[in-house]
C-alpha cells in the first residue's frame, strides 16, 4: 500500500491537466464528467441592504440564521445559525415532506417576525434556473428522497414555510450550491483578479467564475454577458492514476462509477480507503476522516501499518485537491493572462483539520499547490487561501440580497 498510494509531481500534474481539460468540456457540452453547472444569480459586491433567512442544508447537519447587512460588516443571528443533525435524511424511507418538517421546526428559534426573502445553500447536485431557484439533478452523501429528483428545490419549501409560519411572510428564494455561497462570501475580499470557492468536508466540490463567452453551452437567449459563477461539481471528476484500492470503495459504494474523486478526497471516504488497504482487518462501521485523523494525533495507540496508511491516505487527499486547484486555476489562466491574485475560500471539517503529529491539511494542500503552480510556469501567482467564519451563511445571504 505505501507505493500505490503515493502521487509523484508528473503524475499530478497530469490530473491537473486532466481536470482542466474535462472542465472545458464541461463548459461547452451537457451531461459530461464534470458538469460546469451556470448559476443564474449576480452577486453584488456592494451596496447590499437588508435582511435574509438564510438555510444551509450540508451532508449531515442543518442550519438556519438571519444574516443582516445593515451594518460595516454582515451580522449573524444567532451567532453561528441554528444548527440540528439532520443525518436522519440519509435513512431509507425519509420523504420530502419529513425534509420540509424538519426544515421548518428551526425558523422559530431564530425569530422571524418580518417579511425577507430566503437564501438557501442545498449541498447537492442542482441546476441552477434563470429565476433564482435550482432543480435537483440527483441525491449524493447517503441521501435518496426520489421524489423530489427532477424538481425545484426552493419555491415547494417556501411556499411550505409560507403554510407553516404565521409570523412573517417569504418573500422570495434564492437557491445555491455550499461552494458558491463560499465563491460568493469571497468576494467581501477585495483585490483580487479571480475567485475559487473549495469545499473539503463530508463531500468536495469547487466554483468560480467564468465569463459568459467562455461558456459555449449557454443558451444564447438568456442574454448573460460578463462574469457566470459556475458550480463545478468537481467530485464527481475521475483523475488519472485512481488505485486498486479506490476500485475496492467505488465497488463498495452505493453510487458505482460515480463521484470518483469524491471518494478518494472526501471525509466520507477516507476510513473507508483505509478499510479498503486492508480488507482481511476487522474495522468499526463508523470509520471516517474523523478517525483518520485521530490515528494520526494518537499514533502509539494503533497499529502502525494503520498509522502509517491513514498518513497516506490523509497526504494524498491533500495533494489531489491540490491538483485540482492547479488544473483550475489554470484554466483561468488560460482564459485570462492577468489572473495573478486568487481568493480561496475553503469549506469544510477535513479542509481545516489538525493533524498533531505533521502539517495540517491546508499546509500540505498550500505546499503542493505552489509547486504544481512552479511546475507549470506561474511562480508568480499568489493564491491567498482563507477562513471565513459563516461563509455559506453569507454567501447566500448575498444571493438572496441580489
Amino acid at each position: 500500500m505505501r507505493t500505490i498510494l503515493n502521487l509523484s509531481t508528473q503524475e499530478l500534474k497530469e490530473i491537473a491537466l486532466s481536470l482542466k481539460s474535462k472542465v472545458e468540456t464541461g463548459l461547452n457540452r451537457e451531461d459530461t464528467e464534470i458538469q460546469c453547472i451556470p448559476t443564474f444569480i449576480t452577486p453584488k459586491t456592494s451596496g447590499i441592504t437588508g435582511k435574509a433567512v438564510v438555510l444551509d442544508l450540508g451532508g449531515t447537519n442543518y442550519r438556519i440564521a438571519k444574516v443582516d447587512f445593515s451594518g460595516k460588516k454582515p451580522e449573524v443571528h444567532p451567532e453561528n445559525g441554528w444548527k440540528i443533525d439532520l443525518s436522519k435524511m440519509k435513512t431509507a424511507g425519509f420523504t420530502q415532506e419529513d425534509l420540509f418538517r424538519e426544515q421548518t421546526d428551526p425558523v422559530s428559534e431564530i425569530k422571524v417576525e418580518e417579511n425577507m426573502p430566503i437564501g438557501y445553500c442545498f449541498s447537492y447536485p442542482a441546476e441552477s434556473m434563470p429565476n433564482g431557484d435550482a432543480k435537483l439533478l440527483r441525491w449524493t452523501k447517503g441521501v435518496d428522497i426520489k421524489k423530489m429528483i427532477g424538481e425545484p428545490v426552493g419555491k415547494p419549501l417556501m411556499d411550505y414555510f409560507n403554510k407553516k409560519i404565521t409570523t412573517a411572510k417569504f418573500t422570495g428564494i434564492k437557491v445555491i450550491n455550499d461552494t458558491v455561497a463560499s465563491l460568493f462570501a469571497g468576494l467581501t475580499q477585495t483585490g483580487y483578479n479571480a475567485y475559487i470557492g473549495l469545499i473539503v468536508g463530508t463531500g468536495t466540490n469547487m466554483a468560480t467564475f467564468i465569463h459568459a463567452d467562455k461558456i459555449g453551452k449557454l443558451d444564447k437567449s438568456l442574454n448573460v454577458s460578463g462574469l457566470i459563477p459556475v458550480n463545478l461539481e468537481s467530485g464527481n471528476f475521475n483523475p488519472p492514476h485512481l488505485t486498486e484500492v479506490d476500485e475496492r470503495v467505488d465497488n463498495n459504494s452505493d453510487s458505482k462509477g460515480r463521484q470518483r474523486f469524491e471518494k478518494a478526497v472526501s471525509g466520507m471516504y477516507l476510513g473507508e480507503i483505509l478499510k479498503s488497504s486492508f480488507p482481511d482487518d476487522t474495522f468499526e462501521d463508523k470509520f471516517d476522516a474523523q478517525k483518520l485523523t485521530t490515528i494520526l494525533s494518537y499514533p502509539d495507540v494503533y497499529k502502525k501499518k494503520y498509522v502509517e496508511g491513514a498518513r497516506e491516505i490523509y497526504e494524498r487527499s491533500a495533494k489531489l485537491v491540490a491538483a485540482s486547484l492547479a488544473g483550475l486555476i489554470e484554466l483561468l489562466i488560460s482564459h485570462d493572462d492577468s489572473v495573478k491574485k486568487v481568493c480561496l475560500t475553503a469549506e469544510g471539517s477535513l479542509f481545516w483539520s489538525k493533524n498533531k503529529n505533521g502539517r495540517s491539511y491546508a499546509e500540505m494542500v498550500t505546499d503542493e499547490l505552489n509547486n504544481l503552480l512552479d511546475e507549470f510556469g506561474h511562480g508568480d501567482v499568489t493564491v491567498d487561501i482563507t477562513q471565513m467564519e459563516n461563509a455559506n451563511l453569507i454567501g447566500t445571504a448575498i444571493a438572496a440580497l441580489s
